[in-house]
């Protein structure tokens, strides 16, 4: 094995981790103040509950490819076992170990994204259960349909998902769909943020993580990740660049948590495509991604319909997962590729394959996710929601008995 590759996804792992934090300060910027312990622990306990649960059957059910009907993989790895620092088990070039815990941080911070569809008014204690349920449910089996041997990733024309289009962000956005439909609408919705500094420091920190979630997914220090990385950041370039110019165009001013939310969705788009394009498509990918993901925020899609999804999750992972799946199959690189490329060569399987995919995500993780929330809701001494007394008075103190911020000469 190549110690330049294993110093590498070292890296990258480290890099993807820190992502979650990321996203804690993204989201916690965004609500109000009596409520950004709660939104912080949304991630932070996730790094805790989603990596026991990888560790112990989640990695096995999603890279053990026995076959299981094709819906997941088997329970050899349990507990990691037969997962060590050689490499005799999985292929890559890198330990299996390695392996299990690069992508453990991807097991980490999809379920965190779904919290901000539901910030301000769910549960922490059912929402610890629910980080079990749907890494175990949804999750491991979408990754191993993709990424583990599973039927997607074994489509005719060949499905295309670098660093998880479908596996991330189209599962995390319809999840967050069912999320916002079943816990309802805050009792006090349209506040604006409390603290627009966390969400342009955690946008920022979003960004640098996301070189090791895309370049670190080719799973070696060569040619591909170095596409990768000037990918990632391209797109993130031009889509913040894009919402800037239409906040302007629209208000006449230049929105700081627009810019930051905009940069993260040309970095959710990209995602899939990373590996797989060349700079003019990345370009291209992340400019549809300021467009589309800037009006589906600008005209609440979402809540024209009645659904509070409270930090616009679907519009920008969601929305821009799916038109990085689908513009993947059209930008795809054959020479990057090693097949005939996508649209743009005259080819249309990767595109075929990759709306099969996104359907099929977006099907099962939204059905999926929609029991596992119903069942909890119906359980007694559970349930999604939390008192209205406890909205009111904030989370923070309600469910942590902490505040985020304590006034000068208060107890």
């Amino acid at each position: 094995m190549d110690t330049g590759h294993i110093a590498w996804m070292l890296t990258s792992t480290a890099l993807v981790l820190f992502m979650t934090p990321g996203l804690a300060f993204f989201y916690g910027g965004l609500v109000r103040g009596r409520n950004v312990v709660s939104t912080l622990m949304y991630s932070f306990i996730a790094m805790g509950v989603a990596s026991i649960v990888w560790v112990l059957w989640g990695f096995s059910l999603a890279f053990n490819d026995a076959s299981n009907f094709g819906w997941s993989g088997g329970l050899d790895y349990i507990g990691l076992a037969k997962i060590g620092t050689g490499n005799g088990e999985l292929g890559w070039d890198i330990p299996d170990l390695l392996v299990a815990a690069f992508q453990m941080t991807f097991a980490i911070i999809t379920p965190a994204l779904i919290t901000g569809a539901f910030v301000e008014r769910f549960k922490f204690t059912t929402y610890l259960i629910f980080l079990v349920l749907w890494v175990t449910f949804v999750y491991a089996p979408i990754c191993y349909w993709v990424w583990g041997g599973g039927w997607i990733g074994s489509l005719d024309g060949g499905t295309l998902d670098f660093a998880g289009g479908t596996v991330v962000h189209i599962n995390a956005g319809i999840a967050a769909v069912a999320a916002a439909y079943l816990v309802g609408k805050r009792r006090n919705a349209g506040i604006e943020p409390h603290n627009v500094p966390f969400v342009v420091l955690g946008a920022a920190i979003l960004w640098i993580g996301w070189f090791g979630f895309n370049a670190g997914s080719a799973g070696a220090a060569n040619g591909t990740a170095v596409f990768a990385f000037v990918n990632t950041n391209t797109a993130a370039a031009i889509a913040a660049v894009t919402w800037a110019l239409l906040s302007y165009i629209h208000t006449g001013r230049i929105s700081g948590v627009g810019v930051a939310t905009g940069a993260v969705a040309g970095l959710v788009a990209v995602t899939p495509a990373a590996g797989w394009v060349g700079v003019a498509g990345a370009l291209a990918i992340g400019l549809g991604a300021g467009i589309i993901c800037h009006y589906a925020v600008h005209f609440e899609i979402l809540r024209k319909i009645g659904l509070d999804d409270s930090l616009e999750v679907f519009a920008v992972h969601g929305l821009g997962g799916i038109w990085g799946a689908l513009a993947t199959g059209i930008f795809a690189w054959g020479a990057l590729t090693d097949s005939d490329g996508g649209l743009v060569n005259g080819n249309a399987g990767h595109f075929v394959a990759n709306l099969i995919a996104v359907v099929a995500t977006l099907a099962y993780s939204g059905i999926v996710s929609f029991i596992i929330l119903f069942v909890l809701d119906k359980i007694p001494g559970l349930g999604l929601r939390i008192s209205e007394s406890d909205e009111d008075m904030g989370i923070d103190i309600s469910s942590h008995g902490e505040r985020g911020y304590v006034a000068d000469g208060a107890d």
